[in-house]
């Protein structure tokens, strides 16, 4: 059965009315989860609100310029908030090292744009046609008659042009380009905004690239293609995991490809698997291994040896494709 979504008036009441809110993104923070969060802390401290974000990892070179001290890994200070609200998630298993502190919040709100989202909120809005998260978060700002300047417009365009992959995904749509002019309205910086985004990458995440990429493995008579990142990769190429993020998406613009995979090695026997897709859909294959996310773009996580992990992975993408 479809959940239904509370309102944003009804969402805008709890949220007006709330003293502390804490702000929970997922683990591995892509812009739209971080361009999410920080554009929603940054609103809510204008309106007066002891507003945070709680993170339990490292934020991406490329989008620490999102962050002017919104960020906190003290989740023992924002225990017992009026408002606990994950956002661009809706899994426990989204912030695990959170979970106390999130369940410790007297109202819990989800606002998410996943389908597989499990709306764990009291209060919800999930939005599945939304290209980004950051897409439901300008729009409830706008209901709620919320101040966006010119801070806020660039971390909503950070959200929504990286998880629209720069407006080329097929989840972007006409609502996210009115979204972004209305945004120019406000103050966006499109280009400041999209040269720190793409073209402030270290040397390490290029030498990273170029490893991973080196020894993918095209499969499937050419239509799939799937490589990993192991600890001793990231040692040998001095790049840190978070800098992983966006080589699958490289790799599924390789012609002819249609599923991309990309198996990383957070730590020995826990896996992060990222799928990408141009045909097929890989939101119901991470669905098989317990993970979640959209048709062309999801992941999942297992808890085994990176290379019986890629074994796994390959199988089902040839099986997946082989159906088809």
């Amino acid at each position: 059965m479809k959940m239904k979504n509370n309102t944003f008036e009804e969402i805008g009441h709890q949220l007006n009315a709330a003293e502390t809110i804490s702000i929970f993104p997922h683990i591995l923070m892509d812009g739209d989860a971080l361009g999410s969060a920080a554009a929603l802390c940054h609103v809510l401290r204008c309106m007066g609100k002891d507003a945070a974000v709680l993170i339990e990892d490292k934020i991406p070179d490329n989008l620490k310029f999102l962050d002017k001290g919104y960020c906190t890994y003290d989740t023992g200070k924002y225990m017992d908030c009026d408002i606990a609200l994950c956002i661009d998630c809706g899994e426990l298993n989204r912030f695990p090292e959170r979970n106390e502190a999130f369940l410790s919040g007297k109202t819990k709100i989800c606002i998410d744009h996943h389908p597989t989202s499990g709306g764990i909120g009291d209060f919800n809005y999930i939005d599945p046609e939304a290209s980004a998260t950051g897409e439901v978060v300008f729009e409830l700002l706008e209901a709620i008659n919320a101040e966006i300047d010119s801070e806020t417009a660039n971390a909503i365009f950070a959200a929504i042009t990286t998880d629209s992959g720069n407006f080329q995904y097929s989840n972007t749509t006409k609502r996210t380009h009115q979204i972004v002019t209305k945004l120019y309205d406000h103050g966006l910086d499109a280009y400041k905004t999209s040269v720190a985004l793409y073209e402030n990458e270290s040397f390490e995440k290029i030498s990273l690239m170029s490893h991973v990429l080196s020894n993918a493995e095209v499969f499937a008579g050419g239509r799939a293609i799937i490589s990993c990142v192991s600890q001793d990769l990231l040692k040998e190429t001095g790049a840190r995991m978070e800098d992983s993020e966006g080589i699958v998406s490289m790799m599924r613009s390789i012609k002819g490809i249609d599923i991309a995979a990309l198996i990383k090695e957070n730590e020995p026997d826990k896996i992060k698997v990222s799928l990408r897709a141009k045909g097929g859909d890989v939101g119901k294959l991470a669905v098989r291994f317990g993970g979640g996310g959209h048709e062309k773009a999801s992941g999942c996580t297992l808890y085994e040896d990176l290379e019986s992990a890629a074994a796994r992975i390959r199988a089902a993408i040839e099986e997946s494709l082989c159906r088809e």
